[in-house]
This record gives C-alpha cells, sequence and structure tokens, in this order.
C-alpha cells in the first residue's frame, strides 16, 4: 500500500502505523484522475497569486508531482548548487565534525526516532513542510504563514509581522519560527530544537544537536510552482553550513492535505 511507504519503512517494520490506507490510495488516484481528465492548461505559466497586500499568496497543497511509490513522483528533486546551476553542494554526512562522527557510528536504525512517530527536525525529501512524506499544505495569511504536514499530524505556524523569535517557549521538535518577506521571497528562520529528532530518518542515521538552525527562502515561480531553497545550521554537528539542493513543488490537483495517523509504541 503506497501511503504506508509514505509514512517511512522503518514505522512499517515496526508496525506501528495505524492508517487508512486504501481510502487514501483510492481517494487520491480519483482527484489525481479527475484531474488528468481535466483540460489540458495553457503553455504559458500562470501568474503567481498575490493576496490583499500584494506579497505572493503562498497557499496550495504541495508535492513533487506525486505520491511516494505512485505515478509523477518525483521525491528528491533537488537542482544542483542554487537553481541547478554550478556544482553540486557537498553531501551533509560529509559535514560532520570528528566527533559527531564517531558518535554516529555507534547509532543504528533502531535509534530512529520515527520509530515512536517523532517527528523530523528536516524533512527526509529535503523539505521540511513533508517531514517524513511527500505532501504538505501552505494556509497564508497576511499575518501568518501555517505550514500543515500530511504525516505525524504536524505543522509550523510562521509570523510574518516582524515579531522576534519567543525566548519563553521550550525547545521543542520542529522548532521555533518567523518569518520575512525579502521582495517576493519569504525567508522562514527555525530554531530552539531540541535534540530528540532527526534531520533525516527511515534507515539514514542523521541525529543534530540543539543548536541547528535552518533557514529557508520560498519563492512561487508562477501559479503551480513552488521553490524552496535551505541552508542547516549546526555548529555542534556540523563544520560548516549545509546548503540544501533546491526543491522544486509542483501544485496537486487536490486542495486539501488527508489525515495520516501515527501511533508509536
Amino acid at each position: 500500500m503506497k501511503r504506508l511507504a509514505l509514512v517511512s519503512t522503518m514505522v512499517v517494520v515496526a508496525a506501528t502505523v495505524l492508517v487508512v490506507a486504501q481510502d487514501v490510495v483510492m481517494a487520491r488516484q480519483r482527484g489525481a484522475g479527475a484531474a488528468a481528465t481535466a483540460p489540458a492548461r495553457p503553455a504559458a505559466a500562470e501568474p503567481v497569486p498575490r493576496m490583499a497586500d500584494g506579497k505572493p499568496d503562498l497557499s496550495g497543497v504541495w508535492w513533487t508531482g506525486g505520491d511516494v511509490g505512485g505515478r509523477g513522483f518525483g521525491g528528491g528533486r533537488g537542482r544542483g548548487g542554487g537553481r541547478g546551476d554550478g556544482p553540486a553542494p557537498p553531501a551533509l554526512t560529509s559535514l560532520y565534525t570528528p566527533a559527531a562522527a564517531e558518535a554516529i557510528k555507534k547509532m543504528g536504525d533502531n535509534d530512529d526516532p520515527t520509530l515512536k512517530c517523532v517527528p523530523t527536525a528536516f524533512g527526509t525529501l529535503n523539505v521540511s513542510l513533508f517531514d517524513v512524506g511527500a505532501v504538505g499544505q501552505i494556509v497564508a495569511t497576511p499575518k501568518f504563514v501555517v505550514m500543515l504536514s500530511e504525516t505525524f499530524h504536524g505543522y509550523k505556524i510562521v509570523p510574518t509581522d516582524g515579531r522576534p523569535h519567543r525566548e519563553e517557549v521550550p525547545p521543542s521538535h520542529r522548532g521555533d519560527a518567523v518569518g520575512r518577506w525579502d521582495g517576493d521571497v519569504f525567508v522562514v528562520e527555525t530554531k530552539n530544537f531540541n535534540d530528540d529528532t532527526w534531520i533525516w530518518a527511515e534507515g539514514r542515521v542523521t541525529p543534530h544537536s540543539d543548536q541547528l538552525r535552518i533557514v529557508e527562502r520560498y519563492r512561487r515561480v508562477d501559479r503551480n510552482t513552488l521553490e524552496i531553497d535551505a541552508t542547516i545550521h549546526d555548529p555542534k554537528m556540523l563544520t560548516a553550513p549545509w546548503t540544501v539542493p533546491t526543491q522544486r513543488l509542483v501544485l496537486a490537483p487536490f486542495d486539501q492535505i488527508m489525515p495520516l495517523i501515527c501511533a508509536g509504541l
């Protein structure tokens, strides 16, 4: 069942996932089928939708073109070092400090926090919006941008009114985020993570420290395309910031994500 793969191969092995997988697959296939029979869009890119304040509207359900294991899935649509130009950035694992690399040698798949349905700090497909899945939804307003993950019932509320990070909240799995507009690019800085999660999961041993800080830049290229650039900072674990390959997402043919329940032991 395709939707089980969306959660995590590790969670499946642990048999801790409770999900109405077949219903989700059938519903999504119906939605994709309806989109396939709809009239073809014109060749010219449609303009970027904008909110009442003139800023680009990032709202929509975003994926890489299909669900995990399904037709159109484009997992890992990274585009090299900044929109596909120049050499590819170094791999995250190549930037570990000696101490971090040594500690990681002692870890294995059984240490994966997603076995207990703990979310990742940064998505397994290099998209924080996805968490361990491949679908996410953004709801944008002039004051907040809300990012919803289909897996592990996660969310991130990003204020856009210039307020600073909250000092009174404790560290968390998904951190504390604030956003600002740089022209038509939405910049999100997230920090105040605990160290109980991984950056990746699903068999890839990639923990992080409580000094993790993530800076993302969201740019809606046209109505149907969203590009995301991200940089991972973690001075306790990395010898230099990690530049994430630019990710290109497309607007899904449905306007709501579906519940995907995970119950860890």
